[in-house]
């Protein structure tokens, strides 16, 4: 009889736990038994792994082979323990080294041809694993770049169970060749302000979200730009933090996707409108994994054409919208990923999408206009800070004039009221408007001077006491733009006009020369 020990991790969302794979050789008729609640993919491990130590030129104990995940009462999935399991066999049975496995966490699939394959969530797993103390870690080699983005830990990719074996004997193992950098993008490729003609107020909105992280609602007709307006968001963002870029890369590793490095640009998400309530929110039979809401954490979440999402979809968009996380419950886990993203709502008027659109004739009946406008629910649209209505372009593009302000020229001015609101918060759990609480918004910063028209708008129904809080945030980032030290009353019209999705007050410096537009009724 012979006992070893190695050690692997258990993902349950983003909470990672240390496990000890336990492997007993005792006699009897040769088998493999495998306890600990492992899913279908982990129970399937005793064949890969088997297969792999026999194409590697080894032979599988003869014995009945026991293999213990512990702790015994958490669900265990996915197939990154298969180098784990392998490695404690071969300990027991006298092929390598016991003591090589202490403070040892292995990650890694296994063919049947004995290659170490990529799996998902190393990162998070050993950002977890650092917390725990473990300070040596084996990865699959195409992902020793994204194991490495971890302080702390000594990493080592292999590639095969023939290199595994060699570093648990003492051998040197070479290093992968790094990847080939990618070509740089040419210039004028990638999206820019400037694409966009006119539609100067729209501009301006989207500047006024992206200074202070504000939801936004762009409603009009299809073709007039908002869902180009809407894919340039991300250009003028801030790049991502260092803490922030490995809470993003972690959650993309989570979902399957490649980490080369980390990410600096705040990440976009727009799932299509037939995307189902599990690939926005999150979904999985017993462990959820992450959704859109999840992967657009820290940066963007559009949903273009947002009337057609299904209902029950667009209702999940409730909780997250305002705590920043989203919980999924499952029958065997109940997992907490974060979801602090910035939604986009881009939709047409009604079907046709030609209601309240000059000179166009709308073919849908009242009742399909409201009935279309009713599935973006009141409480969703009352949790968007600014609602933009953009109407058509009076002229052709084909004689445009010059273009307007690039990215580069926005995100200036857009850094710079980052820093402002960074300064002022800093000894609070907030670094932007849109973050702050309803509590220390009212009574610890400056009350915006001239409320009578907020007031005004209370007293008409037009604002609920989330939509002031929403105003009064708004109006700090329209401030913040401006360089001043507090709203004032022209910053507080200017954010009512922009919650209300009504026509800016006169007097704005516009960023393009465009004439004065007429809101037109339906």
């Amino acid at each position: 009889m012979s006992l070893a020990q190695a050690h692997s991790i258990a993902l349950v969302g983003l909470e990672a736990t240390v496990v000890e794979i336990e492997v007993w050789l005792g006699p009897g008729l040769p088998r493999t038994v495998l306890v600990g609640l492992p899913d279908a993919a982990l129970h399937e491990s005793r064949d890969r792994c088997r297969a792999a130590v026999a194409s590697a030129g080894l032979a599988w104990p003869s014995q009945i082979v026991t293999i213990n995940l512990t702790p015994a009462t958490l669900p265990k999935a996915g197939s990154h323990y298969d180098l784990g399991i392998t490695a404690a066999v071969l300990a027991a049975a006298g092929v390598v080294p016991k003591d090589r496995l202490d403070q040892l966490v292995l990650l890694g699939e296994l063919g049947l041809d004995a290659k170490v394959r990529p799996v998902r969530g190393v990162l998070p797993a050993l950002l977890a694993a650092r917390r725990q103390g473990v300070e040596r870690a084996v990865v699959p080699a195409g992902q020793q770049d994204e194991a490495s983005l971890v302080e702390g830990i000594d990493v080592v990719g292999v590639a095969t169970l023939a290199e595994l074996l060699a570093l648990l004997r003492g051998q040197p193992v070479a290093r992968p060749t790094p990847l080939p950098t990618a070509e740089p993008t040419p210039p004028g490729a990638a999206a820019d302000l400037n694409d966009v003609i006119g539609l100067g107020e729209a501009k301006w909105a989207l500047e006024v979200a992206a200074a202070g992280r504000h939801h936004l609602y762009f409603h009009g007709p299809p073709g007039v730009g908002k869902t180009l307006l809407a894919r340039r968001l991300p250009t003028i963002l801030p790049p991502l933090a260092v803490s922030e870029a490995l809470e993003v890369a972690a959650i993309h590793s989570l979902a399957g996707e490649r980490v080369d490095g980390l990410p600096r640009q705040a990440p976009f998400a727009d799932p299509h409108h037939s995307a189902s309530l599990a690939s926005l929110a999150g979904g999985g039979p017993r462990i959820a994994r992450p959704g859109a809401v999840s992967l657009a954490h820290r940066g963007v979440l559009f949903l273009d054409e947002a009337a057609e999402f299904p209902t029950k979809a667009l209702e999940t968009l409730r909780t997250p919208l305002e705590a920043g996380e989203i919980v999924l419950g499952r029958s065997e886990a109940q997992v907490r990923y974060p979801a602090r993203f910035q939604l986009v709502l881009a939709a047409n008027p009604c079907p046709c999408g030609r209601a309240a659109t000059p000179g166009a004739a709308c073919s849908c009946s009242p009742m399909m206009i409201r009935r279309y406008a009713a599935r973006l629910s009141g409480p969703i649209l009352d949790r968007v800070d600014i609602h933009q209505h953009i109407l058509p372009q009076r002229q052709s593009l084909l004689r445009a004039g010059p273009p307007g302000e690039s990215s580069a020229q926005v995100l200036a001015r857009v850094v710079a009221a980052r820093d402002r609101q960074a300064r002022r918060l800093a000894d609070t759990p907030w670094s932007t408007n849109a973050e702050i609480a309803g509590a220390y918004l009212r009574s610890q910063l400056p009350a915006p001077q001239d409320v009578a028209l907020v007031d005004e708008a209370v007293r008409a129904g037009r604002l609920s006491a989330r939509g002031v809080d929403k105003v009064v945030k708004v109006a700090w980032s329209v401030a913040d733009l401006a360089g001043a030290d507090r709203p004032g009353p022209d910053h507080l019209r200017l954010a009512l006009a922009l919650r209300q999705g009504e026509p800016l007050p006169a007097g704005r410096p516009r960023p393009t020369a465009e004439p004065p537009r007429t809101r037109h009724a339906a």
